[in-house]
């Protein structure tokens, strides 16, 4: 059995940046550090914050007057942002980067008096918090099918904006339908689905049509893990999401001759190190690990957390 592990793989500056804003302010005033939702989708990285402190919460109102919050990397709605200020709270922001250029893309849109339309997932964390941040609401769709049954006020004054972790493909596919319902449809500058989504997916692409089963380490609730099994998937190779070497059935890979493996952009090397290990033990041998793009992005911290 041989292991071919996928390059880029695991986290993407967005990631590392939102973790360290709750290490640091973990550091500088002390727990209990109050995070809304998780940091990150990944329960490994989210239980060893809970260990180090950390206290997940669903809402604001869960959290004391004049404590200190973290918002998720996936961003919040204006709402929230208006509630955190009302209720005296401390907040640091680690919102990816990438996400609050969409959320830029947004209030542009509206100051154009344009009509607007998300593509992504309906519940995930990122598109409620880029929803909220219209006034007037925003179509969502989620499929070529829900394009067709898109009711516009005006089909001439629409733009539309992604989710940043969405499927290449399947996302291109529901830019294409609502280019022929609305040609006139005004569309990003630059394309909302992020560098590490589109490299994480390229190397799956370029990884799986070589192996006959490929492991995506991540959580279920990551929704750029789920893609790339997606993308192997579709290329006629089985796949599965695990989110450590223990969920891992050794009767799946039993007879594989070539197993790739990668990892969602909220899933830690030392998961990707500990599955290796795990197959290493159920027989593999040769661990080859692919050429790829070399990721040096950083974003940098908050104000009141940097060096």
């Amino acid at each position: 059995m041989q292991i071919m592990l996928a390059q880029p793989r695991g986290f993407c500056a967005g990631v590392d940046r939102a973790i360290e804003i709750v290490e640091r302010a973990l550091d500088k005033f002390g727990a209990p550090i109050y995070v809304r939702h998780e940091i990150v989708h990944n329960d490994h990285v989210v239980s060893r914050l809970r260990g180090m402190g950390a206290v997940f919460v669903d809402e604001l109102d869960q959290i004391p007057t004049g404590a200190t919050v973290v918002f998720s990397a996936h961003g919040v709605s204006k709402a929230v942002r208006s509630d955190a200020e009302s209720r005296g709270l401390r907040v640091f922001d680690a919102t990816c980067p990438l996400v609050t250029k969409v959320h830029v893309e947004v209030a542009k849109i509206q100051r154009e008096g344009r009509e607007l339309i998300m593509i992504g997932h309906r519940g995930h964390p990122e598109v409620e918090g880029t929803m909220g941040q219209a006034q007037g609401g925003i179509h969502l769709v989620e499929t070529v099918a829900d394009v067709a049954m898109l009711q516009v006020a005006d089909p001439e004054r629409l733009a539309y904006v992604t989710q940043t972790t969405l499927s290449v493909d399947d996302c291109a596919g529901i830019v294409a339908a609502l280019r022929e319902r609305f040609p006139t449809i005004a569309e990003p500058k630059k394309s909302d689905i992020c560098y590490a989504t589109q490299n994480r997916q390229d190397a799956v692409k370029q990884m799986a049509p070589q192996c006959d089963l490929v492991l995506v380490v991540g959580s279920p609730s990551s929704s750029n893990s789920n893609r790339l099994r997606e993308v192997a998937e579709n290329l006629g190779v089985e796949a599965l999401l695990i989110g450590s070497a223990s969920e891992l059935d050794a009767e799946r890979v039993r007879g594989r001759l070539r197993i790739g493996v990668t990892a969602g952009a909220s899933a830690p090397e030392v998961l990707v190190e500990e599955l290796v290990a795990r197959l290493r033990e159920l027989g593999a041998g040769e661990v080859q690990r692919l050429d790829g793009l070399e990721e040096h992005v950083r974003f940098p911290l908050p104000k009141g957390l940097g060096d």
